[in-house]
């Protein structure tokens, strides 16, 4: 699709300059989670939208941690989310430049969340300004929460402050080279927490050792992750498990009382969490661990939901058009493997999501020297101003 007049007088708005500068900005802000230190970059993108001229607003989530709305007014019909959020993972080591330096080197700006994800709040950002001043059927809202990396206070927070807040679609600003991702898939943690009774190792069958019992769950994790490779998903490959901690004992010479372990369990859209709590508990009771006098306690402390749009929704169709015209790569629709906060706007709120952003989750989300390249920032602004103007 070729640009309209007007289209191209929107995106000619898009500053390249303030772009960088704002992804500067932002990463300069320290906001690592854990333990939770959003407030630098939430006081950053604040003040960067009240420069434009775009009505911003917060509210508390937790003490000192504090979702973010910026919003472009439009008219009364029901409008776009971008969505992203403001916490990056811990620092790390392995760093050769400032992970909070916000370096410009060779067209590219590093640091700290530079990909994950505030290249694609500041793309967000630039494009909502360049947008102000045209005619809209309905507003465009970034909202940028906390605690994405952890255990999704702030979109849970979101959701229940806006139960009703009417959308066309959800553009989640996730690092994606470029591409749209029609489906992604839900993660949860699960907890396992194996209590036993302590004895001398002298004696070990005057106790009752709680790290074999959750070597039995760890064996038993272990084959459910294998069953779950025969039903993969056409764009999402398989549900996954995975055991990422165990911990338990006090000392070689002292039986286990306790030990906990802590699983990954990626989900398939359409799955439930709690079913698979409740499947995972089954399982663990058909061990009859209790015959060795162990108990088991089982604990959710996270879950976020997978996703799937159909191919064929207006959100998509507009979106990937929308990417394509603002100059990204050929690449086909596809799904993610990771998870993100788009997964509660489908759910709860039953509104069509994407995600698309500038920088990668494979190559740079997580690591050290971690970088976004400048013109995937331009390219997404461009795409997300676009899709706006098409969406309403």
């Amino acid at each position: 699709m070729s640009l309209t007049p007007a289209e191209q007088k929107v995106l000619d708005r898009i500053d390249e300059d303030l772009l960088v500068q704002i992804t500067q900005d932002l990463v300069r802000a320290p906001g690592q989670n854990p333990p939770g230190e959003e407030t630098a970059t939430v006081a950053a993108l604040t003040a960067a939208g009240r420069q434009l001229g775009l009505d911003v607003g917060t509210s508390v989530v937790e003490p000192g941690r504090d979702n973010v709305s910026i919003t472009l007014a439009g008219g009364n019909d029901p409008g776009l989310l971008l969505l992203g959020h403001t916490d990056v993972v811990p620092v790390g080591d392995g760093w050769t430049v400032d992970p909070y330096g916000g370096l410009l080197r060779d067209g590219r700006i590093y640091g700290r969340g530079a990909s994950d994800m505030k290249g694609g709040l500041a793309a967000a950002l630039v494009a909502l300004a360049a947008l102000r001043g045209t005619t809209l059927s309905g507003p465009v809202e970034l909202a940028a929460v906390v605690d994405e990396e952890e255990t999704g206070n702030g979109i849970r927070a979101y959701i229940e402050a806006n139960p009703v807040r009417q959308y066309v679609g959800c553009v989640t600003a996730e690092p994606t080279d470029l591409q749209t991702i029609v489906a992604a898939r839900g993660d949860s943690y699960l907890q396992v927490s194996v209590h036993g009774r302590a004895s001398h190792a002298g004696n070990p069958d005057g106790g009752a050792n709680a790290i074999y019992g959750a070597a039995a769950v760890v064996a038993e994790i272990e084959r459910l992750h294998k069953e779950l490779a025969a039903a993969p998903h056409p764009l999402l490959g398989p549900a996954t498990w995975s055991v990422g901690q165990i911990n338990g004992g006090t000392g070689g010479s002292i039986v286990p009382a306790d030990c906990v372990i802590v699983a990954d369990r990626r989900l398939l859209p359409g799955e439930s969490p709690a079913a698979i709590l409740a499947d995972l508990d089954r399982r663990i009771a058909a061990l009859h661990l209790e015959d060795r006098g162990l108990t088991v306690e089982l604990a959710m402390p996270m879950e976020m939901p997978a996703f799937e749009t159909p191919e064929d929704a207006d959100l998509v169709r507009i979106t990937e058009a929308a990417r394509f015209d603002a100059g990204g790569p050929p690449l086909p629709l596809a799904g993610w493997t990771a998870a993100c906060d788009g997964g509660y706007i489908a759910r709860d709120l039953g509104v069509p999501v994407v995600v698309l952003g500038p920088g990668s989750v494979t190559t740079q989300a997580h690591r050290a020297d971690e970088s976004v390249a400048v013109a995937e920032l331009v390219t997404a602004a461009r795409a997300y101003a676009l899709t706006a103007l098409r969406l309403l």
